[in-house]
């Protein structure tokens, strides 16, 4: 055994990990990354972010072609099968696995690969497969350790038709039918990709809307699309039991349906992982959803051990997760730019996309701001038609008298992309957070961002 010393010890080599070891790293700090997976990346390169929407492109470009009428002069409509479809996105991971490589290597930090497990507030063990361990000292800790799916009980997850949103990326083959219970953010996402494939979906909805975070008319529109292009979202049904056979699954709900399909995907909730790490040793205990709760510099109750990432839960993005993690290590690194990372958009990759930043209609109008409105149709815009994805909207949420931006919403195609337009303008201090900006810039004519020029013109026409 091999006693390693260091002044940071990072937990997880995710956004949230990779962000705060190579911060600290850039401080002047020694610092150590221990990965239990056998390659850099975490679940977001490996299971969840990279993998889901490299998917998802590739079935958005499989739509685009068998949509298109220009590529009929080219062959008929395609089918392809899944696992092909996952072969794009397999090699995506690699290249990103390289990439993140790359980087500990230019920085200077060690990897350890293998199972982190705190055996006091200054040390932790690391064993691997070959039954030989590291003994890591350190100062202080980041806990980076991401988040899986959560299982319910009574859920046989083995069954070779039942899946999570991580072992669907080990499906080898396309199923016909396919009932997929969540209708979060990455439920929505997986009903996208699976009906461009041709798979009839069935969507099961806890609640009696879908992403009711989102805005309204917003929210609308996604259970539109998905319903039009042959979605069965089903609302406000709970889980009962599901029943696995070899020929496919049903699903039972407590209003009494029973739904069979080929096969089955849990896409309800997340926990962190945090089990096995040897928390109870340094008295640090999570929540039921195995996350830890952190203050606002990301410390846990153990004063030298901070936690940053999905293992904290909100926002459990990987944009968030990326710079909660070098907070947290500007934090022990004490420097003096440190930020609470607050300032987050949302980024749902359902087909099309979905991005807003800031204050939806319904919460402006709970708390009773004068705002107003300002929409684009993205299928009025010369871009949009060029490219052949008519289908969404901008939608800009203002003051109506200091004509400050208060929210931006967008859907559509390069949703993700458009939305940090809006937000870079919110973020502007006093006066300089204006619709005004919008129709006072120029934009490049025929572009997706010219869209806001257009929705702060139809904004402004309806203030009195």
């Amino acid at each position: 055994m091999a006693d390693l010393y260091y002044d940071v010890v990072v937990i997880g080599s995710g956004p949230a990990g990779e962000g705060a070891a190579i911060n600290a790293a850039k401080c002047g700090k020694r610092v150590a990354v221990i990965e239990m997976q056998s390659q850099v990346g975490g679940n977001c390169t490996h299971k969840g972010t990279i993998p889901s929407k490299a998917l998802r492109h590739a079935v958005k470009q499989i739509i685009t072609f068998n949509t298109n009428p220009m590529f009929r002069d080219i062959g008929e409509p395609r089918w392809f099968s899944f696992p092909n479809v996952l072969k794009g996105a397999n090699r995506v991971m690699q290249k990103q696995v390289k990439l993140r490589t790359e980087h500990y290597a230019r920085n200077r930090i060690d990897i350890h690969f293998g199972h982190a497990k705190f055996v006091d507030q200054n040390t932790i063990t690391v064993t691997g497969g070959s039954n030989t361990a590291d003994r890591l000292h350190a100062k202080n800790f980041v806990i980076a350790t991401g988040s899986r799916p959560w299982h319910p009980p009574g859920v046989n997850f083995n069954h070779p038709r039942v899946y999570d949103s991580d072992s669907v990326l080990e499906l080898q083959h396309t199923p016909r039918t396919l009932i997929i219970y969540g209708a979060g953010v990455i439920g929505s996402e997986y009903a996208s990709i699976f009906v461009g494939l041709g798979v009839k979906v069935d969507l099961i909805n806890p609640a009696d809307t879908l992403l009711s975070f989102l805005d309204s008319e917003i929210s609308d529109a996604l259970g539109y699309h998905l319903r039009s292009n042959g979605v069965m979202v089903r609302h406000n049904e709970q889980f009962e039991s599901l029943e696995a056979q070899e020929n496919g699954v049903i699903l039972n709900l407590q209003s009494g349906k029973r739904l069979k399909a080929d096969a089955f995907l849990w896409c309800n909730g997340r926990s962190g992982i945090t089990d096995n790490l040897g928390l109870e040793n340094i008295g640090l205990e999570p929540n039921s959803r195995g996350q830890l709760e952190v203050d606002e510099h990301y410390r846990t109750s153990v004063e030298n051990v901070y936690a940053a990432g999905d293992v904290i839960g909100w926002p459990s993005l990987a944009s968030a997760s990326y710079d909660q993690g070098r907070a947290a290590s500007k934090d022990l690194a004490e420097d003096p730019e440190f930020h609470m990372v607050t300032d987050v958009p949302t980024g749902i990759y359902t087909i099309p996309e979905i991005s807003s930043v800031g204050l939806t209609e319904q919460q402006l109008t709970e708390k009773k701001v004068p705002y107003e409105v300002g929409q684009a149709q993205f299928q009025h815009t010369a871009r949009a038609q060029i490219t052949g994805e008519p289908i969404g909207m901008l939608k800009i949420l203002f003051h109506r008298e200091t004509l400050e931006i208060l929210g931006v919403h967008c859907f559509g195609d390069q949703a993700s992309e458009i939305v940090h337009i809006g937000q870079a303008i919110m973020n502007q201090p006093g006066e300089l957070n204006s619709i005004k900006y919008f129709v006072n810039t120029t934009f490049n004519y025929p572009t997706m961002a010219e869209a806001y020029r257009v929705a702060a013109l139809n904004g402004l026409n309806r203030i009195f």
